[in-house]
């Protein structure tokens, strides 16, 4: 079965609850890649009998080897949904799923799941929670971390290749993508590769270049049983989904910057961050092109599926691509990076004032967020942040070391154009001091704010604490003290009782400007 055409024996098969024993219809999904059928608990899915450029699906062989590569590739991610590669064959004069008869055509078997509860679904009806977020960052860690290792130089010849397609393919569209902003865009992309190319050839000796998802936004991410589930990875290809690891994840925050949920998207890149060891911070400077290619590359598939559509559909499609094409452009815009320091005794709010204050600084997605209490945690190798350390963890040389990391990372991340944040007491004024000549080495504005709150509030505060990455209780609060505020950079801030209003005020302490944002 080589044609299109003499498949529709097999569809008609699957479409037929009597196929799968059930009294319900069968519910059919046509892409231009496959057909899926939803029936009762089970989806399979068809490979459809085609040739492109980057896929030939055109023999059963190749189906058959594509259906087990689906497999294959998503089962750690997704191994409840992810079942097998089945062959239809045909026992006599009927088709039926197994055996060992002869095969017309093989299929991918999964396990049904709740489509409503994709992520993106989800984030139209509510946005995308804190628990969520958090979850998801581990799965994208643990999912990267058994990815298997690639060569770096690969993965970067194919980013650059991306760049030239993208420029021949948005010019088909002169009336979406106007000629000069496109060329612009191209250039730009060309002068960012250049720049990161080095440090793309590096993070791959440090392993950071893996057959990764290839895939990965918000619709190909599943809640099932409160867990988010990664599948539809890239199978067809390897090349397509090799990558940096950052490239891979830069798909995920790319598409929560353009549903406008900035926040998700800085937790989100924030918690994947947090472990990341030290060297790997410079490569923050390829971000805004990973991102801006991701967007880019939307934008072309967008306009070319608006092609095939009519009416309104057409309009709204056509108008979605407009958008990630605008995104693309602002992501590679330049944003001078900045140093700002939140500190203060424990239960003033810093973790929660930096919290807000991250995803309204810097580029997309916002400031990366150094905290010494989730630090300290990496540092002692504790997994479950929410952990408590034994007493040393805050000897004075334990204390010094986390700061001397926090300070590391920092330097690295603006000297790869990124804007930080930093959240840690800086009671002593040597912390304060070290802290403001980092920003005046790497070449950056600085600001600190030094949070204040009565002691009756900052008991409260932490008497209250649950699953919190800082272990500093009511009886550590009540001891704690800092040295006298006097360092040039330094300012202190009020933290009352409303969050808001205390963000505010200390974004307007900073000197933030709305119109940083892409």
């Amino acid at each position: 079965m080589n044609g299109g055409d003499s498949q529709d024996e097999v569809f008609r098969f699957l479409a037929n609850p009597m196929t799968h024993g059930l009294s319900e219809a069968v519910v059919r999904i046509d892409t231009a890649n496959a057909v899926v059928f939803l029936a009762g608990r089970d989806a399979y899915k068809v490979k459809r009998a085609v040739k492109y450029p980057f896929m030939d699906l055109s023999t059963l062989e190749k189906r058959r080897e594509a259906c087990e590569a689906e497999i294959a590739v998503n089962r750690d991610n997704a191994p409840n949904i992810y079942l097998e590669a089945l062959p239809i064959v045909r026992d006599g004069l009927r088709l039926k799923l197994g055996g060992e008869a002869a095969v017309v055509e093989w299929v991918a078997h999964l396990r049904r799941f709740d489509d409503n509860l994709t992520l993106d679904r989800i984030a139209e009806r509510a946005g995308i929670s804190d628990e969520i977020v958090d979850k998801l960052a581990a799965a994208i860690r643990r999912s990267h971390t058994r990815a298997p290792l690639r060569d770096a130089r690969a993965a970067a010849h194919s980013l650059e290749t991306y760049i030239e397609q993208n420029e021949a393919a948005l010019a088909l569209w002169p009336d979406l993508f106007p000629a000069a902003s496109a060329t612009r865009l191209t250039r730009d992309a060309r002068l960012a590769f250049a720049i990161v190319r080095p440090v793309l050839l590096r993070r791959g000796r440090m392993g950071l270049v893996r057959r990764c998802h290839g895939d990965l936004h918000l619709r190909n991410i599943v809640l099932i049983d409160g867990e988010p589930t990664l599948f539809d990875a890239v199978e067809f290809s390897d090349e397509i989904a090799t990558g940096d690891v950052l490239y891979d994840l830069a798909f995920l925050l790319m598409d929560l910057e353009e549903r406008g949920l900035r926040p998700a998207a800085n937790r989100l890149f924030n918690r994947y961050m947090a472990p990341a060891p030290q060297q790997a911070i410079a490569g923050l400077a390829a971000l805004p092109l990973f991102m801006s290619l991701r967007a880019a590359i939307r934008a072309k598939v967008e306009a070319a599926g608006a092609d095939r559509l009519e009416g309104e559909a057409r309009e709204k499609t056509r108008t979605l691509a407009r958008r990630y094409f605008d995104l693309a452009r602002a992501l590679l815009r330049h944003q001078p990076p900045r140093l700002i320091a939140v500190g203060g005794l424990s239960g003033v709010g810093k973790s929660a004032l930096a919290a807000v204050i991250a995803p309204k600084l810097g580029r997309a997605p916002g400031a990366l967020w150094l905290r010494s209490d989730v630090e300290r945690k990496m540092m002692f190798e504790v997994e479950d942040e929410t952990e408590r350390l034994p007493e040393s963890a805050y000897f004075e040389e334990a204390r010094r070391e986390v700061y001397r990391r926090i300070d590391d990372k920092a330097r690295r991340a603006l000297g790869a154009g990124h804007t930080v944040v930093l959240d840690a007491t800086f009671a002593t004024t040597r912390e304060r001091r070290i802290v403001a000549s980092i920003a005046a080495e790497v070449g950056v504005a600085f600001a600190g704010l030094f949070l204040e709150a009565p002691l009756e509030t900052r008991l409260a505060r932490t008497s209250q604490r649950k699953g919190d990455a800082s272990d500093a209780d009511a009886a550590v609060a009540a001891v704690q003290r800092a040295d006298p505020l006097q360092e040039p950079g330094w300012t202190s801030l009020p933290a009352g009782a409303d969050l808001a209003e205390t963000a505010a005020l200390a974004l307007a302490r900073i000197g933030f400007d709305r119109s940083d944002k892409p």
